[in-house]
């Protein structure tokens, strides 16, 4: 297939929406913009493709947070999803009725935008009605979908969001196309991490209340809450064939911030690692006295005038992935913070 170079029909595999990406400066057959495609909103085409190009989430990652939770962030923001992907989205039927929505098609008559962009519109039809297909391929119905540009609508920058730009193509039930940007279970990797909710990071604390000058406050996590999660993401190709990806997460380790240099951390980085059951941190055990916790905090001045500190504490996930076609991998290191008010008294006690 040879590449275009064109700015491309942009068709929303989430949203369901169809986004014209802007003028392109130098004309070429295949170049478009307010074109036969144009920005016209075709819900009856958007709806009956919608299934083709929906990526299908599912896994126990996916059914939202509670609990103040969210999405992973990555440190240093240098990894994300891509922009943008190819997919199949149009039957030859869906395609069809999308260029017939066109205003060219409802007017009878090219549009009227001006010298290059009317010659454009006309070319457009001419390539599927005559040109690289004939007759928008309705002799294929059920062999395969014509792949178009997805943005991707977490991607805040347009430019980026709009950067796949080639016009629809056909690609046959259950094969991907030697395309860049085609989507493939690693892009479904990112886009499932991209998916998965993690709950709030709240410690527990003992003592269960004001803590105490220079006495140790224990810290750690309930292990039922915070366990492995994982969404598989997957996409039909026709045929009964599919492409997915699997990316998990596990709780890795807690780092805390204890809101004041006037405290000591324990261990003194500020990290507590996860155990061999799963637990990161340990409840307070009666009778450890002024022992240093395995993880948590040791006060060393009163809070003053009703404001307390503000203890924070950031829950680092590991994440891997695995996938159709023997696919899989490491996924970076992603974390989910929160906070909590601690107030520190000025007296001597002993649990």
């Amino acid at each position: 297939m040879r590449k275009l170079t064109a700015r491309g029909l942009l068709v929303s595999a989430v949203c369901g929406a169809s986004v014209l990406g802007a003028a392109h400066s130098a004309y070429a057959k295949d170049d478009f913009s307010k074109t036969a495609f144009g920005s016209v909103q075709d819900r009856k085409a958007t709806a009956g493709a919608g299934g083709s190009r929906k990526i299908s989430y599912s896994g126990n990652g996916s059914g939202g947070s509670g609990g103040g939770g969210g999405n992973l962030a990555v440190p240093g923001g240098d990894w994300a999803p891509p922009p943008c992907w190819y997919a199949p989205t149009y039957s030859p039927e869906e395609l069809k009725e999308k260029v017939d929505a066109s205003p060219y098609s409802l007017t009878g008559k090219a549009p009227n935008n001006g010298g290059r962009k009317q010659e454009v519109d006309t070319d457009i039809r001419h390539k599927y009605s005559k040109g690289d297909y004939k007759n928008f391929n309705l002799d294929k119905q059920g062999e395969g979908k014509f792949w178009a540009a997805v943005p991707n609508p977490a991607e805040k920058d347009a430019a980026r969001r709009e950067s796949c730009t080639r016009l629809p193509f056909w690609v046959k039930n259950g094969e991907r196309p030697d395309v860049e940007n085609a989507i493939s279970p690693e892009i479904l990797s990112k886009l499932a991490y991209a998916q998965v909710t993690v709950p709030g990071t709240r410690v527990k604390l003992n003592p269960d209340g004001e803590q105490t000058v220079n006495l140790p406050t224990w810290v750690w996590l309930d292990k039922g809450k915070y366990r492995p999660l994982s969404v598989r993401a997957s996409v039909d190709l026709g045929g009964g064939e599919e492409i997915w990806a699997r990316t998990t997460v596990e709780p890795d380790a807690l780092k805390l911030s204890p809101g004041t240099e006037n405290a000591t951390l324990h261990p003194s980085s500020g990290e507590c690692g996860i155990k061999g059951d799963g637990s990161i941190g340990s409840p307070y055990k009666k009778g450890s006295g002024k022992k240093a916790p395995p993880c948590g905090v040791t006060y060393l001045r009163a809070t003053q005038g009703g404001s307390g500190y503000t203890l924070r504490s950031t829950l680092t996930w590991k994440a891997s992935w695995e996938g159709s076609e023997g696919a899989g991998g490491d996924l970076p290191t992603g974390e989910f913070g929160g906070e909590q008010d601690v107030t520190v008294q000025e007296i001597q006690a002993i649990n």
